[in-house]
């Protein structure tokens, strides 16, 4: 695992630098707005287009270098970066700034995360992979902890400028962890010969792979409801939480330090290496999430509430993406995760986007107005998450966080998804490589 934990200390860098511009960048949004809808929208631009990308960016996953991908998305995402700096530091940057730097960068974060999925497969055994999609958990939850406090200290210090200025040296020290290391392309498998088309054909692939898995397919359907919900809560996190408190920039921090102190939960996971079957880590981690982690976020009005349910949401998130991970790269074959795990992603994760965009305008023209003193819902739910600014999102974020826990329950209760890991054979018992690749 010597050369992954060196490209994963990249990322880990990489993803502190985005964290804290992130963070910095939601800041100056809701300053410059004082509206939830255009947070929203930020997410929308940033997220809708690799999900339209993302089975042509898994069809050349598989045909190009996986490091050389990894290396090109890094880039492209560090330029868009550069791009908002300039603006920024010239007095020129708006808002709609954000959406069309976000767009483009999406436009190429599709071919990192297949690739780099992908070439962990390659770098380490197979009784290693829970261990190992702990440790990215565990990067992604500690960068949440450091990133908020880091940007929160250093916007009085350096500003926003600064701290854009900082991610983008995070993204040269990604991309040069990844030159010093070598990636092994895969061994070619049977079922990865007889699949090679044309660009079209390998694109919707990894359609005709899943549909033809009904155990795979299943899981995927599964967290397509679950995200849709839970997007919806996660977005209006931040405007809650700052509209409830007046803007008060080191509250915000504060609950999403804990989110990231939570993320001990990627170490757990990257020691113990998850349950079994790993489909538990799954569907629990589903009903466990919705309930603590997005309910009761919603229904608190202090900051210890929030800091509890940022925690405890977090300290499961790392068991539900872990053992998910690790269930799909046991059962498919390494030349066919490009293709497979990008259209995994985008029927995961399609249903995102619309969640994206209903949720600003469902909480300032519906929810907000309706939990206002005197609202139409202010009565009925006022015990539940008071009344006033941000109460209406709080509403909002019970609601959905409660369908997406009903998520995990309907899994349990069709057994194709409950039993998919003794359905589905592992990728090395079912058939052997035929070649490796060059």
């Amino acid at each position: 695992m010597r050369a992954f934990i060196f490209i994963w200390i990249g990322q880990f860098v990489s993803l502190l630098g985005t964290g804290m511009s992130r963070f910095a960048l939601t800041i100056w949004a809701f300053q410059i707005t004082g509206e939830a809808t255009a947070l929203a929208l930020v997410g929308f631009f940033s997220f809708a287009p690799s999900i339209v990308i993302s089975p042509i960016a898994g069809a050349l996953v598989d045909r190009w270098n996986r490091k050389l991908v990894m290396i090109l998305s890094d880039l492209a995402a560090g330029l868009m970066t550069i791009v908002v700096l300039l603006l920024y530091v010239t007095g020129n940057l708006e808002i709609w700034h954000l959406y069309v730097t976000g767009f483009i960068a999406a436009i190429f974060e599709p071919f990192q995360w297949p690739a780099f999925s992908a070439a962990m497969s390659t770098m380490v055994p197979k009784e290693q992979y829970g261990r190992a999609n702990g440790l990215v958990s565990l990067a992604d939850s500690v960068s949440t902890i450091v990133a908020p406090l880091l940007a929160g200290a250093l916007l009085v210090a350096i500003g926003l400028g600064g701290i854009l200025a900082i991610d983008i040296v995070t993204f040269l020290f990604a991309i040069g962890s990844i030159l010093l290391v070598r990636i092994p392309q895969p061994a070619r498998s049977a079922e990865g010969e007889a699949s090679r088309g044309n660009l079209w054909q390998d694109s919707i692939y990894g359609f005709r792979y899943i549909w033809r898995r009904k155990s795979l397919l299943g899981i995927q359907l599964t967290f397509t409801i679950s995200n849709f919900f839970g997007s919806m809560a996660m977005i209006l996190v931040a405007p809650m939480i700052l509209a409830r408190t007046g803007n008060n920039s080191l509250a915000l921090g504060t609950v999403q330090s804990a989110m990231g102190v939570g993320g001990v939960g990627g170490l757990a996971m990257s020691l113990w290496g998850g349950p079994k079957p790993r489909i538990h880590g799954v569907l629990a981690g589903f009903i466990l999430f919705g309930i603590f982690g997005d309910a009761l976020m919603g229904i608190g009005q202090t900051l210890p509430v929030w800091v509890a349910a940022g925690f405890i949401g977090l300290l499961i998130l790392p068991f539900i993406n872990a053992s998910n991970q690790s269930i799909w790269q046991a059962k498919v074959a390494p030349d066919l995760q490009g293709r497979v795990f990008a259209t995994r992603r985008l029927i995961a994760q399609i249903a995102g986007p619309i969640g994206l965009l209903l949720a600003g305008p469902l909480a300032d023209r519906v929810f907000e107005p309706a939990m206002q003193p005197g609202g139409a819902l202010a009565d009925s739910w006022g015990w539940l998450v008071g009344v006033g600014p941000g109460a209406g999102m709080g509403l909002l974020i019970v609601v959905t966080g409660l369908l997406a826990a009903l998520a995990g329950v309907v899994g349990y209760v069709i057994p194709q998804i409950r039993n998919a890991e003794r359905l589905m054979p592992d990728h090395d018992t079912a058939a052997p490589a035929v070649a490796a690749a060059t």
